[in-house]
């Protein structure tokens, strides 16, 4: 069993900076992959960034055109994506993922945490 829980979000102006973090507890292994996806109402759900815990390797979404930059801290299950450079387009509700493959496949989201962009 793998619970996640989410800090961060919230309001900003454009051009601002939010910062998201996430920790992953119960039955964490070494292999897996945490990221974060958002959803922006009336879309469907997009991978915004993520990172394999092992080697540290990252993907971003094409939209995301270096503003934002995702890290971790493995020995505390924990991702942090900082995003800056907001636009009103990021505003969405934003999920983080936990995927592995070991033992079995496993598919954890958080709760979600609503970041909003606006003057």
């Amino acid at each position: 069993q793998v619970e996640l829980v989410e800090s961060g979000g919230g309001s900003v102006q454009p051009g601002g900076s939010l910062r998201l973090s996430c920790t992953a507890s119960g039955s964490i292994f070494n292999i897996n992959v945490m990221g974060w996806y958002r959803q922006a109402p009336g879309k469907e759900r997009e991978l915004v960034a993520q990172i394999i815990a092992s080697g540290g390797s990252t993907n971003y979404g094409d939209f995301v055109k270096g503003r934002f930059t995702i890290r971790r801290e493995n020995g505390a299950n924990t991702v942090y994506m900082e995003m800056n450079s907001l636009e009103p387009e990021d505003t969405a509700v934003y999920y983080c993922n936990y995927r592995t493959h070991w033992p079995t496949y496993l598919e954890v989201w958080g709760q979600g945490t609503l970041v909003t962009v606006s003057s």
